[in-house]
């Protein structure tokens, strides 16, 4: 059997066994888009809760980072309703937010997928070779992650806590990186007359060269990731 055939050998037996594990992968690969329909008919409401005083702002930031760190909402469409409705002065909380997402998600992905990590690497030693080899660069591995448009926030942290990389790698290397689609998606928000044009113009030709470019800066950062030594 291939090395990826163990590999997925013990991934399919460890699943079988803990099915908590099983659900918690398909909430943060699901839900972000059955949050994103429960939105799209009630967006509005956001339009009624003004930003203010302190307290605003801090409910502000624990209820985007319970959103984006439980994987109800994509950041992206939280951050374009985010520019829209509140304009930069939220910028700073939503950043803020998504730090305190990092965490939680994190948390979540190592808590729901206890044992896994330590699983692949008994049964898999040259897979466990293969990721200390590559120590070095985790940091490069978060930031490209998190640049890439196709890889959602909620399973990039579900990632990075089942790959044993360190929090405070994917807090340093990953809000920097997901910065690019943020502010973005933030700009178009505050431009738009509505919220409904604020979407419309993520659909842009602009918008999908940009978001190519960013695709093709992810992959190849990714790419020389898994690259091997020479």
């Amino acid at each position: 059997m291939t090395k990826k055939g163990r590999i997925f050998k013990t991934i399919r037996s460890y699943f079988g066994k803990h099915p908590s594990g099983i659900f918690a992968w398909l909430w943060v690969t699901v839900m972000p888009f059955v949050g994103s329909a429960v939105f799209a008919v009630n967006y509005y409401l956001v339009g009624e809760y003004p930003l203010q005083s302190g307290l605003d702002f801090f409910i502000y930031t624990v209820i985007g980072a319970l959103l984006m760190g439980l994987a109800l909402l994509p950041t992206t469409l939280i951050a374009l309703a985010s520019g829209f409705y509140f304009g930069w002065v939220s910028l700073p909380f939503l950043i803020l937010g998504y730090s305190l997402a990092s965490v939680l998600g994190f948390g979540l992905g190592k808590i729901s997928n206890m044992g896994l990590t330590e699983k692949l690497f008994q049964k898999n030693p040259k897979f466990h070779a293969a990721l200390e080899s590559r120590k070095k660069k985790e940091g490069s591995l978060v930031f490209f992650v998190r640049i890439s448009p196709v890889v959602p926030f909620a399973v990039s942290n579900f990632l990075f806590a089942n790959l044993n990389i360190k929090l405070w790698k994917v807090l340093v290397y990953g809000i920097p990186g997901m910065l690019t689609r943020t502010v973005l998606a933030f700009a178009a928000g505050v431009a738009a007359s509505s919220y409904m044009a604020a979407k419309e113009s993520m659909n842009t030709p602009l918008q999908w060269g940009i978001g190519l470019t960013l695709l093709v800066i992810g992959v190849a950062g990714i790419y020389n990731y898994l690259r091997k030594k020479r």
